[in-house]
């Protein structure tokens, strides 16, 4: 196992240094990244992931490549602008709802977006369940008119009851995130008709596989978005994508652009728009370069043991 602490760009998910823990098997490396606050229950699919990752045992892709979308961070417009037209992407996912900033903060910077890019890209914007059933249907009525028309609205709200009663009160199309990925039942988005896209993640629900089981049986378009992972792991979210026998919206794949350095030779990057489907190379003077302290590494150690001992203590 070889731990790395990657400074980020900007401050993203109250996150500034992304540690990763990068796991190497018989058929090269898979990532291993649950947040830090994420106890072993929560971190064990993640496990999975990377275990399917090490063994080679992916799907054979449908596609060559796969759309994608730049991810602007809860920042002030002029930064959002500047974020967009970097980003090579003709798709921007918008981070709104973040505590301490306003409605009118958020409209600000859905303007900015709209401004980089241009009238024929897409807008879409994700709230991590910050709002209430109210305040998400005043806020999505105020950020579709700022964008001149959003394509959807990400998990505007947490529960999936709520994100159903939300869905019946406005026009744009909503996504459910972690109303899949952290639910007991993730079909109960589906059984209750709370939501028009699925959004998939390859670590928190166990690995490709897993994600396209839930894929086919939960009926709805998918979106595979990223955890913040490097390369590696970003490769799995491709493989991912790569397999669907369907892809009707651009992938939240593009977060390598949100960290300062990664840990292989041929980063996945986007290149108009879109990231090519292979598994890139680790370069262990990268890793290196960017390796974690000592302190950190049994950190991630414990963390490991811990998710190993809790198996054991689920073996019939």
């Amino acid at each position: 196992m070889k731990v790395v602490a990657i400074p980020m760009r900007t401050r993203f998910r109250g996150i500034t240094v992304r540690e990763v823990a990068l796991l190497r098997g018989p058929a090269g490396w898979g990532e291993w990244s649950p947040f830090l606050e994420y106890p072993p229950d929560v971190a064990e699919p993640w496990l999975r992931c990377a275990e399917e990752a090490m063994a080679g045992d992916w799907p054979a892709p449908l596609r060559s490549s796969v759309p994608v979308n730049v991810t602007v961070p809860a920042v002030g417009p002029e930064r959002a602008h500047e974020i967009v037209l970097a980003g090579g992407c003709r798709t921007a996912k918008v981070k709104v709802a973040e505590p301490g900033q306003t409605t009118a903060d958020d409209e600000a910077r859905v303007e900015a977006v709209r401004d980089a890019l241009g009238p024929g890209g897409h807008v879409r914007v994700d709230a991590n369940g910050g709002w209430s059933v109210d305040d998400a249907v005043a806020a999505i009525g105020r950020l579709d008119r700022a964008a001149g028309g959003l394509e959807y609205v990400e998990q505007p709200v947490a529960s999936v009851e709520d994100l159903a009663r939300v869905r019946r009160r406005v026009d744009v199309p909503i996504a459910a995130d972690e109303s899949i990925r952290r639910a007991e039942d993730p079909y109960r988005v589906r059984d209750l008709e709370a939501a028009d896209i699925a959004v998939l993640k390859v670590q928190p629900l166990g690995g490709v596989r897993a994600c396209l089981e839930i894929a086919e049986r939960i009926g709805l378009p998918v979106v595979v978005s990223s955890a913040l992972e490097t390369s590696v792991g970003i490769a799995a979210g491709v493989a991912l994508a790569a397999a669907l026998p369907s892809l009707p919206h651009a992938c939240g794949l593009a977060t390598v652009q949100l960290l300062t350095a990664d840990v292989v030779s041929e980063p996945l990057l986007p290149v108009d728009g879109a990231l090519p489907v292979r598994r890139p190379a680790v370069d262990v003077h990268k890793v290196a370069g960017v390796g974690a302290a000592p302190d950190r590494v049994a950190h991630w150690e414990a963390r490991l043991a811990a998710v190993r001992a809790l198996r054991e203590d689920r073996r019939p």
